[in-house]
């Protein structure tokens, strides 16, 4: 068994991604880098800083221990990281008494969180819920996701994998056994266009995505970005495809801001400021495009 998996958050009581009460788990690390992505703090595969100012005390504690002396503090301006300088050490954190410097990402192994994971047990059977591995990519880190699927199986517990579907197709045989639902992500089917906004190509997404279809109950799911991926005609694809692969829906995910301040607070810049929800009578348009071609459709879950 693996030892252990970055993980950077664990969300009880989720109710949008999959059936019922679940828990998510979002594990750290993605191949890709979505100039939209509203978890901007899952893209590394290391733990980072993560700054929230208005927690801040301006007591600078964080100041002096900081090996690289990336951290300074004025009355004008308060305190200020200097990201470039700023090497991941993470000193600063225990040395910040107010959360104002947090750590985004801990390691744990299966046992941990599973303990975790089944303390909503009891919400997971009146709901027809389970727990949801998500990210970031959780396929990144494979042999931890397989061995905790594997151990949320042994426990009676439903299981639903939230992917990009950019990982080996071996990795995905590996899985499936231990998953009852794939939710797969489709963010853009134009080749060229996938890969300028998301950093890679969609080949092997596609083929990925008829590989599990066939094999395990999926759902697609679109995060909806006005101008980039809301086209009637790429819905129309997008529903006959899944109507041929047997997806038993459609999640139409209009984007939200989040991303926005959480790229900020780890000294990331946003790369899609331009970036809307599509308004809400395209989002019906489109809703009725999937249902027209006879695949159901839902907003927001």
């Amino acid at each position: 068994m693996t030892e252990k998996g970055l993980i950077f958050n664990i969300q009880r009581f989720s109710i949008h991604d999959g059936p019922g009460i679940r828990t998510t788990v979002f594990m750290k690390g993605c191949p890709l880098s979505c100039r939209w992505c509203s978890n901007p703090e899952s893209m590394s595969g290391r733990p980072q800083l993560m700054v929230r100012d208005v927690k801040c005390a301006v007591c600078g504690a964080c100041v002096e221990v900081c090996p690289e002396k990336a951290i300074s503090l004025t009355a004008e301006h308060g305190r200020r990281i200097d990201w470039d300088s700023c090497t991941q050490c993470l000193e600063c954190v225990p040395a910040c008494l107010y959360e104002a410097l947090t750590a985004v990402g801990r390691y744990a192994d299966v046992g941990e969180v599973v303990q975790e994971v089944i303390r909503d047990e009891v919400f997971y059977k009146n709901s027809g819920g389970g727990v949801t591995l998500s990210g970031g990519e959780p396929m990144i880190q494979y042999e931890f996701v397989r061995d905790l699927l594997a151990a949320c199986k042994e426990q009676g517990l439903h299981t639903a994998l939230d992917t990009t579907g950019f990982a080996p197709e071996d990795h995905f045989a590996g899985v499936l056994p231990y998953i009852d639902l794939v939710l797969f992500d489709l963010k853009q089917l134009d080749p060229e266009k996938h890969l300028e906004y998301t950093g890679v190509d969609n080949d092997l997404i596609l083929k990925n995505g008829r590989f599990i279809a066939g094999k395990v109950r999926t759902w697609f799911r679109i995060p909806l970005i006005e101008g980039f991926n809301d086209s009637p005609d790429q819905m129309r694809v997008i529903a006959e495809m899944a109507k041929e692969l047997g997806v038993e829906k459609i999640s139409l995910l209009p984007y939200h801001e989040g991303g926005m301040s959480k790229a900020a607070q780890i000294g990331r810049t946003y790369q899609m400021n331009e970036a809307r929800a599509p308004e809400e009578e395209r989002i019906q348009e489109l809703k009725d495009i999937a249902l027209e071609v006879g695949v159901e459709a839902t907003v927001g879950h």
